[in-house]
């Protein structure tokens, strides 16, 4: 079982890594569900921690249907992630139309190469995440979903949570989100059947 710890700060990295985590979600703002983390943080986690760094690329909290300017916002925060020597990054688009914006994603998803992609939760704003996997395993470099399969927690959206790994094959791996934590971490991970799970208590209360 992986445990990603969902954090803010350095400090929240360093103590969600002595308490077990096997990886890490960087954020900036996760009160607006995570934005990008500044470059001092995101250099001092990537060389400071033993276990690998994701980094989220999202300019601003809201919707997941980014401008133009914006998706150029994100490839400058996939460069800061490579130069922090990240292990990856999170990020995730949507169209106008609440669909998978294939377009954006390929590009993003090339452009990060070769740091892998994580398709974050904007997946569950879907009417169908299922369909989102089928899209997004067809698309080079996303090798994984974070999803809690469009509900509220990974709990309440096992059944779906189920159908998109049986869906993505083994070419993705879905990171199972949704108010995991220390406490229910093995059972979900049992009723899912996933090998991944992501929380912000995933390996206990972090405090900042």
């Amino acid at each position: 079982m992986i445990k990603e710890a969902c954090v803010e700060s350095f400090f929240e990295a360093k103590q969600a890594q002595d308490n077990g985590a096997n990886r890490i979600e960087l954020c900036s703002d996760l009160a607006n569900d995570g934005l990008t983390p500044d470059f001092e943080t995101m250099k001092k986690a990537c060389s400071e921690l033993d276990i690998p760094v994701m980094v989220m690329a999202r300019p601003r909290a809201g919707n997941f249907v980014h401008s133009a300017d914006e998706v150029e916002e994100m490839k400058a925060a996939i460069d800061q992630a490579k130069e922090a020597g990240a292990a990856g990054v999170v990020f995730g688009l949507l169209t106008p139309h609440n669909n998978i914006d294939e377009a954006n994603t390929r590009l993003l998803a090339e452009y990060a190469e070769p740091l892998p992609v994580t398709f974050h939760k904007a997946i569950d704003e879907l009417d169908d995440p299922v369909e989102g996997v089928r899209i997004l395993k067809t698309i080079p470099n996303i090798k994984r979903i974070l999803s809690s399969g469009g509900k509220a927690t990974a709990l309440e959206g096992q059944e779906v949570i189920r159908k998109m790994i049986a869906e993505a094959e083994g070419k993705i791996t879905i990171l199972v989100a949704g108010k995991v934590s220390h406490e229910n971490v093995v059972e979900i991970q049992q009723i899912t059947g996933t090998t991944e799970l992501h929380g912000r208590r995933i390996v206990g209360d972090l405090s900042s």
